[in-house]
Parts: C-alpha cells; sequence; structure tokens
C-alpha cells in the first residue's frame, strides 16, 4: 500500500544537472531515513546517499561534492540534485524509504527506478 514515486530522470550531457524526486504516499505512521541508490548494468546496486529524519547526511565518494539530498517531511519527499554529471553517474536510480506503517518496526520501500545517462 505504501509507494514511492519517482521523477526527474532523463539524458544530460557531462557537466549538466538533474534534479530527482521521490514522493511517499499510502499508509505511513512515519518515515525514518531516505535515500538514493544506483545499479548499472552488471554492477552491484551502491548507495549514492541517505538523509535521516534529523536531516543527517552521507554520500557516496564518488559524488560527494556534486549531489545533495535534501527531504520535505511535510511532503513526504526526498530529492536529489545531481550537479556536474560524469559519464559514470549513469545508472537506474532508485528511491529509498525506511517507513513505518504503524508504531512497530519499520520496512524498507523502493520507488520504481528511474533512468539518468550522461552521455555527450
Amino acid at each position: 500500500q505504501v509507494q514511492l514515486v519517482e521523477s526527474g530522470g532523463g539524458l544530460v550531457q557531462p557537466g549538466g544537472s538533474l534534479r530527482l524526486s521521490c514522493a511517499a504516499s499510502g499508509s505511513i505512521f512515519s518515515i525514518n531515513a531516505m535515500g538514493w541508490y544506483r545499479q548499472a548494468p552488471g554492477k552491484q546496486r551502491e548507495l549514492v546517499a541517505r538523509i535521516t529524519s534529523s536531516r543527517r547526511t552521507n554520500y557516496a565518494d564518488s559524488v560527494k561534492g556534486r549531489f545533495t539530498i535534501s527531504r520535505d517531511n511535510a511532503k513526504n519527499t526526498v530529492y536529489l540534485q545531481m550537479n556536474n554529471l560524469k559519464p559514470e553517474d549513469t545508472a537506474v536510480y532508485y528511491c529509498n524509504a525506511n517507513i513505518h506503517t504503524t508504531w512497530v518496526g519499520a520496512t524498507d520501500y523502493w520507488g520504481q527506478g528511474t533512468q539518468v545517462t550522461v552521455s555527450s
């Protein structure tokens, strides 16, 4: 019943920018951490950025200084501002949220994935 809907992916040239959005909806009691992961063909899914409910953040070394994660708790939405994009950023990007649907333990939910392609 919980759903994460992503938007903002696309094709950009090296050095360009994109902003990804992910909105959670459904039977949500509360949301803990939210984050973005990416997966390129033949590679493992990797954490790109993560943000806690108190807005503490962490980033993969490969994107640090170029990407910024943020969240709007009132909208149950997480964003990823991606600047100075490089070809190696090309991947399917997945939104993740750790969500309580009740007061008991939380569960991870995933968005449908959005393609980001960086190419000249």
